[in-house]
C-alpha cells in the first residue's frame, strides 16, 4: 500500500480488501469536467485455501449526476490465483465529471472446488480537492 494515503477495508469470507484513493491533479482538468483518480488496492487472503479472482462489478457515482456500473473479467487484465496468507495488490484509475464521487462493488471469487463467492470492495470516497 501506498504510505500516507487514506485506507478503506472490508473483510468477507476470509478475504480482506483494503483500498486507497488518490486524487490526480496533474491529469485533471477542471474546465472539461474531467478528475483523474487511481486508487491502489489490496486482497488478501486470509483463509485456508487457494482462492482466484475470476470477476469485478464495480458502481461509479458521480455526486449529484449518474451512476457508472462496470462488470467484467480480473481486474486489469488478470486473474489471479491467491495463497493462503499471500495478497495481490494492483491500481488502476477512474474519471469523475464531479468534484467528488465514490465506488463500491464486489469481487466473485472461485475456492479450490470451484464453488464461487462475492466479496465486498468497500465504498470509498474520491475527493478531488483536500486529498
Amino acid at each position: 500500500m501506498v504510505e500516507g494515503l487514506y485506507s478503506y477495508t472490508a473483510l468477507t469470507e476470509r478475504v480482506r480488501v483494503t483500498v486507497q484513493p488518490m486524487f490526480l491533479d496533474t491529469q485533471s482538468d477542471v474546465f472539461s469536467r474531467k478528475f483523474v483518480f487511481v486508487y491502489f488496492i489490496t486482497i488478501a487472503n486470509e483463509g485456508d485455501e487457494n482462492i482466484q479472482l475470476l470477476r469485478r462489478h464495480w458502481f461509479i457515482s458521480h455526486t449529484g449526476s449518474k451512476v457508472e456500473e462496470v462488470e467484467g473479467e480480473g481486474v486489469v487484465g488478470r486473474t489471479p490465483v491467491i495463497a493462503p496468507g499471500e495478497s495481490h495488490s494492483y491500481n488502476s484509475f477512474c474519471i469523475l465529471e464531479t468534484l467528488e464521487g465514490s465506488m463500491e462493488g464486489t469481487y466473485m471469487m472461485r475456492r479450490e472446488d470451484g464453488a464461487t463467492f462475492d466479496i465486498v470492495i468497500p465504498r470509498f470516497i474520491l475527493r478531488a480537492m483536500g486529498n
